[in-house]
């Protein structure tokens, strides 16, 4: 009945918030996740750079650093870390409220491999105002809205109860993920029931359709599993890549010959498929310094036989048709590094996004890598041209798109207010016209096409080659959210040109330009290119505490310098309740060095919680939040937390509590913890301390299930006492749910 349990990539950091992730069954891990670094063990020692990177960007996400900030009933959980060029990393969190998963909370910090963070970002700002977290409309109900939006209904989940956040008013939403067909065409949806009002309030569609001997690429090697007289089209040396037709099973045969060569076989399909996506996997590594098609060393199937002048990817496993002519199937180069494309596109943090805008950038997203697979794998018999599709001739008048002159076939050049209503496959057309500029130039010479430049735009554009571009835009792509759009890609690609080539390079002038000529004006902010100036980074350590009126509490600030030289950074406080203080000693240091905040909460202060802004000025500004909790905490060093959180199949459920306790927690430490859940079997649960070392309390495992009622343990620890201290519960199975209802800790 048990089963080994995937531990969800976690770091509880609010006073008395919950989190609850939902995964993959514990036997499949999620796209992108790495299981040897799972951030909810103890960090492995620093000279791992990964790890390093979780553990920097798990304190900036603890101190609130700049774009970080959080609603006093919101968690961050960290869920990747990827790493990219130029050795940097990007770790993704998720965010929640109350509990409940927060759709358009996600993030990302940017580290090098340094530890010094370079960049944060998010989709949205924290949840300031209260948000209902009870359905009035049921789940029931909202299965039935969603299956309405196909005309053929083949699969459902269960719903799972949401915060939506995707506009200026979060609402509690019901998602459903629904299966089918929609006006003929395969669909895969996830949508959002209202679920106050039983409205749809948002849906993703996650199919974007793409408009041995092989039909594009003649005789090539490919590589396939097998021996003796049994093999196989699955490619053992890059997992999950494999390729058969429509009943999602890979061909085999007797002897490791494949394909005939002619249009119409379906092996010979199988053949161009594999060798175009085993070639956008050598580019990603090769070029652009990403590990498999999900960032993590893993692929994804294909299928080909598909009764349709299409192709797709529907979030699983990319589907491959045939011409209107049927004379050929859709599997050149550039098609299936496309549809491939967009599962780089999913994986990345942010997911796939919604909206005609961002649903363009995905589309985008597929031609650039079309491109960049096209150019790595330079066949004669495809040769690069920054054309979508012109050797299938889909549906027979030539290509389906244009990347330096998007016009040509009826796609706008340039960016403008109508992009956001303007169907998805022409709202690529800015971003493929950018592409081509950055990576060739308006006028690049040598028999390549010259690229219009739009109104208002500079005079040229000096391409920086094809590769630096991908590289380029692959550093924008790893610091995406699921809010992106145009100006948003516009930011992270000077970010990221900054980060891999310097201020100070041509490349990162040719990124604004080729921005500035498709139309896409920078916004505030943005950094200029030039010689870098410094700048630094700031962090909390603890970032929460609690005390008594008439009580003080003391955290240390945390300076870094993470470019150019050290300078002088001023510390201030402001968001303090009235009639407590701030005092800071020293008041400003040289970045490097530290300061320590003193908080003297005044006798009249009334009991809450408060979220005190950190704010750092030097040659640029930096804030980090500290949350002081006012006259709230148990008798002496037993410190409890009685609010109710929901326990889930497959989930994590966080509850934090926080002591003002001083000196060192007096090992071992005690819980008391009273959970309402059938199957304590299936329960794993570990201790969160302040300074983030995670400590076993009770793991799961068992042949039968039994009631978790009241339970009481002894955790040796080694430690400060005063932080947050959270209990992170794991329900590592199916079948059983419930609640944590109460617990207490004495240090």
């Amino acid at each position: 009945m048990k089963r080994k349990a995937l531990l969800a990539a976690v770091a509880g950091l609010a006073t008395a918030a919950t989190l609850t992730l939902p995964a993959s069954p514990a036997s499949a891990a999620p796209p992108g996740a790495t299981p040897a670094q799972d951030p909810g063990t103890t960090a492995p020692a620093a000279a791992d750079p990964a790890s390093l990177a979780a553990a920097v960007a798990d304190r900036a996400v603890s101190s609130q650093l700049d774009n970080l900030s959080r609603g006093p009933d919101e968690a961050y959980s960290r869920v990747r870390v990827t790493p990219g060029a130029g050795d940097m990393f990007y770790v993704a969190y998720e965010r929640t409220y109350k509990g409940l998963p927060v759709i358009g909370g996600d993030a990302v910090v940017v580290t090098d491999a340094a530890g010094n963070v370079r960049d944060t970002v998010s989709a949205a700002g924290p949840t300031t105002r209260e948000v209902a977290t009870k359905a009035t409309i049921s789940a029931a109900k909202a299965t039935a809205t969603a299956k309405a939006r196909l005309s053929r209904v083949d699969d459902s989940t269960a719903p799972r109860l949401v915060v939506l956040a995707k506009d200026a008013t979060p609402r509690p939403a019901w998602e459903v993920k629904v299966s089918g067909l929609a006006d003929g065409k395969p669909s895969v949806q996830n949508v959002y029931v209202d679920a106050r009002t039983g409205a749809v309030a948002d849906a993703v569609d996650l199919v974007r359709e793409g408009s041995g001997n092989g039909f594009y690429y003649g005789q090539v090697t490919i590589n396939t599993s097998g021996s003796g007289s049994s093999y196989s089209m699955t490619d053992t040396t890059r997992p999950g890549i494999a390729c058969g037709g429509q009943g999602g099973s890979a061909y085999t045969g007797t002897d490791d010959a494949w394909g005939n060569g002619s249009g119409t076989n379906l092996e010979t399909a199988c053949v161009d498929a594999l060798f175009s996506v085993q070639r956008e996997w050598d580019m990603l590594r090769d070029w652009l310094g990403r590990s498999g098609i999900d960032g993590s060393g893993r692929g994804f199937p294909a299928r080909v036989g598909l009764a349709d002048v299409n192709a797709y990817w529907n979030g699983s496993y990319t589907n491959f048709g045939h011409n209107q002519a049927n004379t050929q199937q859709a599997t050149p180069i550039d098609v299936v590094a496309h549809e491939f494309g967009h599962a780089v596109f999913q994986t990345t943090p942010g997911g796939a996004g919604s909206g005609n805008e961002n649903g363009g950038i995905n589309e985008g997203t597929g031609d650039i890598f079309g491109a960049l697979t096209e150019a790595y794998a330079n066949n004669p018999n495809d040769p690069p041209d920054y054309l979508v599709g012109e050797e299938v001739d889909l549906v027979g008048q030539g290509p389906i798109r244009n990347m330096y002159n998007p016009s040509a076939l009826g796609d706008p050049n340039c960016y403008s207010s109508s992009i956001p209503n303007t169907e998805v496959h022409s709202a690529a057309g800015p971003l493929n016209h950018w592409f081509y500029l950055l990576a060739e130039g308006n006028n690049p010479g040598g028999g390549k096409p010259s690229s219009p430049i739009c109104s208002g735009g500079p005079s040229s554009v000096t391409g920086v080659s094809i590769q630096k571009a991908g590289k380029i835009y692959m550093g924008a792509l790893n610091r995406k959210t699921s809010s992106w759009r145009y100006a948003n890609i516009r930011s992270a690609s000077v970010a990221a040109a900054i980060e891999l080539y310097g201020a100070n390079s041509a490349e990162c002038n040719s990124t604004k330009a080729a921005w500035s000529a498709v139309s896409v004006a920078a916004a505030s902010g943005e950094p200029a290119c030039g010689t870098a100036g410094p700048d630094f980074s700031l962090s909390l350590n603890p970032s929460s505490g609690s005390a008594q009126p008439g009580a003080t509490t003391t955290a240390t600030v945390n300076t870094q310098t993470t470019s150019g030289s050290a300078q002088t950074v001023n510390l201030t406080a402001s968001g303090l309740p009235s009639g407590t203080t701030a005092s800071f000693n020293p008041a400003s240091v040289t970045s490097g060095n530290s300061s320590t905040l003193t908080l003297s909460v005044g006798a009249s202060t009334a009991q809450g919680t408060y979220p005190i802004t950190i704010t750092g000025t030097g040659s640029t500004t930096h804030t980090a939040t500290y949350t002081l909790t006012v006259g709230t905490g148990g008798p002496g060093r037993t410190f409890t937390n009685n609010t109710d959180y929901q326990i889930r199949d497959y989930s994590t459920t966080q509850s934090s509590i926080t002591s003002n306790a001083t000196g060192t927690a007096v090992s071992p430490v005690k819980l008391s913890i009273t959970i309402s859940h059938t199957c304590a079997e299936d329960l794993n649960i570990r201790l969160r301390g302040p300074n983030g070392t995670f400590y076993l309390v009770d793991a799961y495992g068992g042949t039968s299930c039994t009631q978790y009622g009241t339970r009481t343990f002894s955790v040796p620890v080694s430690q400060q006492a005063a932080g947050t201290w959270t209990l992170d519960i794991r329900d590592v199975y199916a079948g059983d749910t419930g609640f944590l209802d109460t617990w207490s800790i004495t240090l």
